[in-house]
């Protein structure tokens, strides 16, 4: 499978690296908190914890993990946050902007490995080099790649003229769609912008892009989005719309296209290199926040026919793989 690079932006390797116990406490019960908002059992949070084992570290015997789920229950989040930094773990994985944050408010001390978007942009670190305080992690260069998803879907659609965004207003701000809809409008489509703030009002924002012409829907780098991407595409496939999403792996559940880094791939290599570091001692503020560097163009065929369309040439060439 070809694999390239979208962006030169090279702050971490996810090159193998060494799994051994070496500076673990004798006997020491380590503690993970995990705020989230999907299921525990989704596969990237196995392959992390899977590899977090192979460095020594295993959940039921010297490693204890407290989760909370906030797909459904957005607004439950500051609680959730609250309940996990009083367990006194040694580290708090937050993905999402919205659990980060909560997480912040709730604890200056405790260690937080976040996974979201644009953790720069958004404040919640002050640099990628050096993030300060008790936050560092993964971030994803979300703002780059949904312009490069939204050119992507108006190159793999003919004659595409009018396209909706599906945005998640905890995560996207106002500038990065006032950018999309300038990179829409150089390319001569109308884009519309269809918010949610929680996974309730999606069905409804699909409708929405629907009633007004939308022929393409763009659905936003986002943790609510993609913890519901099974309700997103099983409603764009009732409307008979091609979706692109954040990640390739979407795309190969049966998902029209999906391009960005594969999920799996950056929790098992990135997250869990920087979570045995915080749990053999390292202070967050030292260590940098990691950013992918291999991205992926997945293109659903079964799902093309099934809409009537008849992705282009030259498009599924460049694709790294093709589902027929």
């Amino acid at each position: 499978m070809r694999r390239r690079d979208f962006l030169g932006i090279v702050l971490g390797t996810t090159a193998t690296w060494p799994f051994n116990a070496m500076g673990q406490d004798a006997g020491r019960t380590y503690r993970i908190a995990h705020l989230a908002p999907t299921s525990p059992i989704a596969p990237q949070y196995l392959a992390f914890f899977d590899q977090l084992k192979q460095a020594g570290y295993v959940k039921g015997q010297n490693l204890l993990v407290d989760f909370r789920g906030y797909g459904q229950q957005v607004d439950l989040v500051p609680k959730f946050a609250l309940e996990l930094v009083g367990g006194g773990p040694d580290v708090i994985v937050a993905s999402g902007d919205i659990a980060i944050r909560a997480v912040q408010a709730a604890t200056a001390t405790i260690p937080i490995l976040g996974f979201t978007d644009d953790m720069v942009g958004t404040g919640l670190v002050n640099s990628l080099a050096r993030s300060g305080g008790n936050t560092t992690g993964v971030s994803i260069l979300a703002t780059e790649l949904d312009g490069k998803r939204q050119e992507l879907l108006i190159e793999a659609v003919p004659g595409l003229r009018h396209m909706a965004a599906l945005a998640d207003s905890n995560t996207t701000g106002p500038s990065q769609l006032r950018a999309l809809q300038d990179g829409a409008r150089s390319s001569k489509v109308e884009l519309t912008i269809h918010q949610i703030a929680k996974s309730t009002e999606i069905v409804a924002a699909l409708d929405q892009a629907k009633a007004v012409g939308a022929a393409a829907v763009n659905v936003l780098a986002s943790p609510i989005l993609f913890g519901n991407r099974q309700i997103i595409m099983k409603h764009v496939a009732m409307l008979g719309i091609p979706a692109m999403y954040q990640w390739p792996e979407t795309a190969e559940e049966g998902g029209f296209a999906g391009y960005g880094p594969r999920i799996i791939t950056l929790w098992r290599e990135l997250m869990t290199r920087q979570a045995v570091k915080i749990l053999r001692g390292a202070k967050p503020a030292d260590l940098p926040v990691e950013q992918p560097t291999k991205f992926e163009l997945v293109v659903n065929l079964k799902t093309a026919k099934t809409l009537g369309i008849e992705v282009q040439p030259a498009l599924l060439a460049r694709a790294d793989s093709v589902i027929e």
